[in-house]
């Protein structure tokens, strides 16, 4: 699936070195009882060592003394400011390019699509399209048959993004998933508690009045309506032959261990073999990546060459859904993020209503 929870179907000496302890007046281990001591043997006397020069002994002491002082003058030098200073600092500069190096190593991104502190007034990549669709009814005029991906920053203002983001913070707050993601889908009413999902408009009933306001759902559709003519005027389409399909949701994601398969967002996959209904994807982002979380970009998955997203307020990033557009999302490693995705069809059949206030 796009963004939060992939269905399960996709997942799945010390060496010891023998040590003799040897005690005074005891026999080794492996010896035999103890023998009685025959004749000493005669002691040879050691030969007279000749007197040695003053000069000799003089370089001997000094060579002496300048090893035993030698640690000492080296604690000293380590004990100035300036030199330990400069050698912590170089090994802080050593361990964060390491730590750099590995972690895009692990990751495979080589290239940023969208940076968080730029403003992106629209951004496309066209990409091959794959057979996906072959497998599926075709609508002239809808079906994809120019692919690729794209972003911007100019269709939802950070005000609309924060209004929206508090919507999926007011129904959240009435569950949460166990693991570190949790969901809420305002059209079929699936909200995550604990291991499972509920249906909040059944299980909560008249209380939802008291959560969400009509001024919610309105908001909702504008941004819908929104993202809809986006992706129509980037693919040359039309608006009307785009039907919003299921499942449209809002996704919290925070560094909490998984619980269940639900829970494990970071696996790659592809939208339109997951949901068939899928032909084109957008995700709304809510927060800021490196502000309100960490980790959790936005990966689109090439060998050698993969592109990334960095969430931002207010960003959309839209796509068609066939295996030209893998993806992943990495996890998230501190923070909270918030996003909602938003999916289309070509198919009317696969149409879902806008959701009502209740």
């Amino acid at each position: 699936m796009a963004e939060c929870v992939a269905p399960a179907s996709l997942r799945r000496a010390r060496l010891a070195l023998p040590v003799t302890a040897f005690v005074p007046g005891l026999a080794p281990a492996s010896g035999s009882a103890l023998r009685r001591p025959g004749p000493m043997a005669p002691q040879r006397r050691a030969a007279t060592k000749a007197p040695e020069s003053n000069g000799a002994a003089e370089r001997r002491n000094r060579s002496s003394t300048k090893k035993d002082r030698s640690p000492r003058e080296v604690q000293r030098l380590w004990q100035r400011p300036w030199l330990r200073t400069a050698g912590l600092g170089a090994g802080l500069v050593l361990t964060t390019l390491l730590l750099w190096s590995n972690l895009g190593a692990e990751d495979g991104v080589t290239e940023v699509l969208a940076r968080r502190g730029e403003v992106v007034a629209g951004r496309f990549i066209e990409v091959p399209c794959s057979e996906d669709y072959d497998s599926h009814r075709r609508f002239e005029g809808c079906t994809p048959r120019k692919c690729g991906r794209g972003v911007t920053d100019v269709v939802i203002t950070r005000e609309e993004a924060e209004q929206i983001r508090s919507i999926a913070e007011k129904g959240l707050s009435l569950g949460g998933s166990d693991g570190g993601a949790s969901i809420l889908d305002l059209h079929s009413g699936a909200l995550s508690v604990g291991k499972h999902f509920v249906n909040l408009y059944r299980y909560f009933g008249d209380k939802i009045q008291n959560i969400f306001s009509e001024e919610d759902f309105q908001l909702y559709r504008e941004v819908r309506q929104k993202v809809q003519l986006t992706i129509a005027e980037a693919f040359g389409i039309s608006a009307s032959s785009l039907h919003l399909t299921k499942p449209t949701f809002f996704s919290r994601i925070n560094s909490t261990e998984a619980r269940t398969a639900h829970d494990e967002y970071w696996h790659a996959h592809v939208d339109k073999v997951t949901y068939g209904s899928f032909d084109y994807t957008s995700l709304l982002y809510l927060s800021d990546y490196l502000e309100d979380f960490g980790g959790g970009r936005f990966v689109f998955m090439e060998e050698g060459a993969n592109k990334t997203v960095e969430p931002r307020a207010g960003r959309v990033s839209f796509f068609t859904s066939g295996s030209e557009n893998l993806h992943r999302v990495e996890k998230v490693h501190w923070g909270t993020r918030y996003a909602i995705t938003i999916a289309f069809s070509c198919n009317p059949d696969h149409g879902i209503e806008d959701p009502a206030f209740p």
